[in-house]
């Protein structure tokens, strides 16, 4: 037990200590947070999906039709007439043969990965990619060559020196803590990135999330029939794993039909977005590239970052902390998430609140000084460890 009080001590000294933070009531653009109201500037529920009236609805009805949950894996008894109907609905909505539902974005991308990379192949991941993805990576036999973040030269060079092995290029179209993320956000009527870049059926599997846009939980591959069957058989985080709860599913189904009713929720969601992000600037506040509703604020020193989170939510703004190993060394932020149900006096008024605290965070070294190992160093042990 020393060891993990020893390890506690130095994320404090590191700036990484963290905690959980109680929101009381449902999610939506304000929030009872540890029992004080803020405005909530950095949650996924981007088109404020999570609240709405129909969508809990949806829910409550399922828990009451097919019960709380599903009580198996979906091979065993656990696969029930809402996950199908959910499947059918989403391979409509992405243009897709098939859909098979997993019980949460993570274990989607790590499920997927393991299951179709073998040993002899090798898997191209772009070097920002999601944690759920490198972690597919490692779990499954093939070699990884991680290319630069959206380098298509040094990915080209690095399907050349596969010398025509087996290849598996897996990339997020949600870099998330840099500005992007898809269905419900990006293409037309939020269909996604792929959607966006005119590249319906260029794709083999597209992986989606129902806990962000849609306001649920859960995920999603979107294949031909032939592959879905093969995650079936072969993807072990289906295969023991229960079954998504009705509710989830249920609710999900609903947030996906207002979505094609109200195209115009994705457009409020940008016009939100474009304003926070001309706030952000008149104010003089610098943001990462970003033409989404994800605005990094890059701080750097990991204190610093928690430093102005605590000031922007002394005057009722939480925007949090993002730092490492969710980010590189050095590039901890305020990772600011609009939804479509702020107003716009409110981002102006969030845009006032972070400006002066980014200002006040006082600096914890010199600008030249380099940022140190350490605090990779530490969650390394700590993986090691378990």
């Amino acid at each position: 037990m020393s060891d993990v009080a020893s390890v506690l001590d130095e994320l404090r000294e590191h700036g990484l200590y963290r905690r959980l933070r109680l929101i009381s009531g449902p999610q939506g653009a304000r929030v009872l947070l540890d029992g004080r109201p803020v405005l909530l500037l950095c949650s996924n529920n981007y088109l404020g999906l999570a609240d709405h009236p129909r969508v809990r609805e949806a829910a409550a009805d399922a828990a009451m039709r097919w019960g709380a949950g599903a009580g198996a894996s979906r091979l065993v008894s656990g696969d029930m007439t809402v996950h199908r109907r959910l499947e059918e609905q989403l391979a409509e909505f992405k243009g897709a043969e098939a859909c098979v539902l997993f019980g949460s974005g993570y274990l989607a991308n790590s499920g997927t990965i393991s299951a179709l990379a073998r040993e002899g192949d090798v898997i191209f991941s772009d070097a920002l990619n999601h944690a759920s993805i490198v972690d597919g990576c490692r779990l499954a036999r093939a070699e990884t060559f991680v290319y630069d973040h959206c380098d298509m030269d040094h990915l080209e060079w690095g399907l050349q020196q596969a010398d025509g092995r087996g290849s598996l290029i897996v990339t997020d179209s949600v870099f998330s803590m840099d500005g992007e993320h898809a269905t419900g956000c990006l293409g037309a009527g939020g269909r996604g990135a792929v959607a966006a870049a005119g590249l319906d059926g260029e794709v083999d599997l597209l992986v989606g999330t129902l806990g962000k846009a849609l306001g649920s939980y859960g995920a999603y591959v979107c294949c031909e029939h032939e592959l879905a069957e093969y995650l079936v058989n072969r993807a072990r985080t289906l295969i023991f794993s229960t079954a998504l709860p009705p509710p989830a599913a249920a609710a999900a189904m609903a947030s996906l039909e207002i979505l094609q009713a109200q195209p115009e929720r994705v457009d409020k969601l940008r016009r939100n977005a474009r304003a926070l992000r001309d706030a952000l600037a008149a104010e003089g506040v610098e943001y990462g590239d970003t033409e989404t509703q994800i605005v990094p604020l890059i701080v750097g020193d990991a204190s610093e970052a928690m430093d102005a989170c605590e000031r922007a939510l002394a005057r009722g703004i939480f925007a949090q902390a993002i730092r490492p190993p969710t980010v590189p060394d050095g590039t901890s932020r305020l990772r600011l998430a609009v939804m479509a149900s702020h107003t716009r006096s409110e981002l102006r008024r969030a845009a006032s609140v972070l400006a002066e605290a980014l200002d006040a965070a006082a600096p914890r070294r010199p600008a030249t000084e380099p940022v140190p190992a350490g605090p990779r160093a530490i969650y390394d042990r700590m993986a090691e460890a378990a």
